[in-house]
């Protein structure tokens, strides 16, 4: 191959590098399977199954009013009951254990480009003691989706997986008939709601710890407050509804043998006592539903409950029912204590009774 020969070749070989990629990321921001800069075109339904990598977008780029933010318990709502039943069009924002610092950066998201009417906020038990720094990052989210950065996008257009597995999937899905985009990051098929499934998730611990203070995680408590109480607080206009999901009583037979109860208790009381302090906030609490949570049918494992509680849950909300008031809320703390006391004392002995205890091993 002479030189003249070899240049060509060359430069031919780069145009049609140059050519594919282009082509490339032209796929990936047509279809765009991540919602980073659009929402679906083409008619295809928003197939949202990686919140980790699809959150940020919606929140940028879809239609909406309001929100159903939380954790893992929350991503089971459909958000056509929110959005029938509330007027409004609502989307998740989701992340995993539901850490407040990530809600309130994800509502931050949120308020930056949509008029947000309604927040229906899920606020678990222990994301009140959690530190308040953001933990995307740390934790490996994919930044490059999160930032707006265009000098970075290359991970997204230029990705391999994107093209060959998540578009194509992303079609597939949208194109079947019994896909449905309420459903978005709905994590229960194929799970099992069973008293011994339910069980076999739970490694008690062989030990009771002494009972902290209460107060003992007061500092994490009041800097997660101060999170929420500014978002309430820099949206007036905003309709905040937070909600305490109802967890199995192996959470709370843990919680005891941890140590942790009194705490977890208080640090409830307090949250629910500043909400309460606000004119656009309304609070729900129904961790001392007895019913649903001494019959271990409803759940997987400690906290995870089937979608019919949180069908139930969004219900009564919608009815007023559960609804904690500065009036009540003495009398739901008080409760909840004799609940645990029940727990405790009673309704674990049945399982200890019948070794239905798995434990854990102590060293």
């Amino acid at each position: 191959m002479n030189e003249n020969m070899a240049h060509k070749f060359i430069k031919r070989f780069f145009l049609i590098t140059a050519a594919l990629l282009v082509i490339s990321a032209m796929i990936v921001y047509l279809f765009d399977p991540f919602y980073h800069y659009h929402k679906p075109w083409f008619s295809l339904k928003a197939v949202l199954t990686e919140k980790e990598y699809q959150v940020v977008g919606t929140l940028r780029n879809f239609d909406y009013d309001a929100l159903i933010v939380g954790s893992s318990v929350t991503e089971n709502n459909n958000n056509a009951w929110f959005s029938e039943d509330f007027d409004c069009t609502a989307i998740k924002a989701v992340r995993s254990y539901g850490a407040t610092a990530d809600l309130c950066y994800l509502l931050d998201i949120a308020y930056e480009s949509h008029d947000v009417k309604k927040v229906f906020y899920c606020i678990d038990t222990s994301s009140l003691i959690k530190d308040t720094t953001i933990t995307f990052e740390s934790s490996g989210a994919p930044m490059y989706l999160y930032d707006t950065n265009i000098f970075n996008d290359y991970l997204y257009l230029l990705n391999k997986d994107v093209i060959f597995e998540k578009i194509p999937y992303m079609i597939v899905k949208s194109l079947s008939s019994d896909y449905d985009e309420n459903l978005s990051y709905n994590w229960e098929e194929g799970k099992i709601f069973e008293e011994s499934a339910m069980l076999s998730h739970y490694a008690r611990s062989s030990s009771i710890d002494e009972m902290k203070d209460e107060n003992y995680y007061e500092e994490n408590l009041y800097a997660n407050i101060e999170l929420l109480k500014t978002e309430i607080e820099n949206h007036p206009e905003t309709e905040f509804t937070f909600f305490f999901p109802v967890y199995s009583m192996m959470f709370w037979d843990s919680a005891y043998r941890s140590g942790d109860l009194d705490a977890y208790i208080y640090n409830e009381k307090i949250t629910m006592e500043t909400l309460l302090s606000y004119n656009n906030v309304s609070v729900y609490f129904f961790q001392n539903d007895e019913e649903i949570a001494t019959n271990l049918n409803n759940y997987m494992d400690n906290v995870h409950f089937s979608s019919e509680i949180n069908h139930y849950m969004e219900q009564a909300m919608l009815n007023g029912e559960y609804k904690v008031t500065t009036e009540n809320l003495d009398v739901v703390i008080d409760d909840m204590k004799e609940f645990c006391e029940k727990i405790v004392n009673e309704y674990v002995k049945y399982y200890e009774e019948n070794d239905m205890f798995t434990y854990d091993v102590a060293y």
